[in-house]
C-alpha cells in the first residue's frame, strides 16, 4: 500500500505545532481527504480525536508523541519518516457502539475507541442491572459506575479501576465495576467481543447516572446498550520496536 501522500495533524501545544512546521517543510503535506496516511502529532487525546475524525475513511493513522503519556503513539523524530511509514506494522482496532436513552427520552449514539463508562452523578451510589445477550447476569449492582473497555482501552481508565489488561488480538471486552459496594467482592468480567450489553439504571431519578463514550456524554440515562461495531475498523501504524501489542503485554508485568 502506498504511503507517499501524508497529511499532518497536530495538537495546539507549542511542541506539537513546532513539529508540524518542521515536518511539513521537510516532507510536504496534502489535505487529509487526499492522504494515504495521516500523521498525528500530540498526545493520546489528540490521537483519539484523530481516530474519531477519520473513522469512516479507513486511512491508516501514524502518531508521533508530542504530548505526555503517548501510549498510542510512536517516538517523535523529524528524520526518516517515509522509511518509518513503509516499515510500520498495522494494528486494527474496532470501536464500541453506545446507544443511550435518558429519562426524558433523549437518545444518543456514539462510538468509543477506549471505553464506555457509566458514572454516578451525585453523592449516592448508582444501582444498575446488567444484561448480556439478553440474559440478566447481574440483577443489581450498587457502585460508583461501570466501564466497558476495548483491548486498546483496557490500559486506560479500566486499568485505573483495577480492571484486566487485554491483549489486542484476544477478541474480548472488559466489564469492570467502579468501587462496587454490593456485591462487594465482584471484580467484573471478561466478555466475548461479540457480546451485547444492556445496562438499566434502576433508580434513574433518585440516583442519576451519566454515560460517556470516550468524550461523548449523556446525563440522566435510563438505559445504555453497548456492543462492538464490526463495521468500523481503525488502522494504527507502529514502528516495529514500538508495537502496541507488545506495549499492552508489557503493562501486565509492571509492578
Amino acid at each position: 500500500m502506498s504511503r507517499d501522500r501524508i497529511a499532518f495533524i497536530a495538537g495546539s501545544t507549542r511542541h506539537a505545532q513546532s513539529a508540524l512546521k518542521a515536518l511539513k517543510k521537510r516532507y510536504g503535506s496534502v489535505e487529509p481527504d487526499d492522504a494515504d496516511v495521516v500523521v498525528a502529532l500530540g498526545g493520546d487525546g489528540l490521537m483519539l480525536e484523530t481516530l474519531h475524525r477519520f473513522m469512516g475513511r479507513k486511512v491508516p493513522i501514524y502518531g508521533m508523541n508530542r504530548g505526555t503519556v503517548g501510549f498510542l503513539l510512536n517516538a517523535y523524530s523529524n528524520r526518516g519518516l517515509r522509511e518509518r511509514l513503509v516499515a510500520a506494522k498495522e494494528v486494527e482496532l474496532r470501536p464500541l457502539s453506545m446507544k443511550a436513552t435518558s429519562i426524558d427520552g433523549a437518545r444518543v449514539s456514539a462510538k468509543a475507541i477506549n471505553e464506555v463508562a457509566l458514572l454516578r452523578q451525585t453523592r449516592q451510589a448508582a444501582r444498575v442491572r446488567i444484561r448480556i445477550d439478553g440474559t440478566v447476569r447481574m440483577p443489581e449492582l450498587v457502585c460508583d459506575g461501570a466501564i466497558i473497555a476495548t483491548p486498546a482501552g483496557s490500559t486506560a481508565y479500566n486499568l485505573s479501576a483495577h480492571g484486566p489488561i487485554i491483549p489486542i488480538g484476544a477478541e474480548l471486552l472488559a466489564l469492570t465495576p467502579i468501587s462496587a459496594f454490593r456485591p462487594r467482592r465482584w471484580r467484573g468480567a471478561l466478555l466475548p467481543s461479540s457480546a451485547k450489553l444492556r445496562i438499566d439504571v434502576l433508580e434513574p431519578k433518585k440516583r442519576p447516572v451519566s454515560a460517556v463514550a470516550d468524550y461523548t456524554e449523556l446525563r440522566d440515562v435510563r438505559t445504555v446498550v453497548v456492543q462492538e461495531d464490526r463495521s468500523a475498523t481503525l488502522t494504527l501504524l507502529f514502528d516495529p520496536e514500538h508495537n502496541l501489542e507488545d506495549r499492552i503485554l508489557n503493562e501486565q508485568f509492571i509492578p
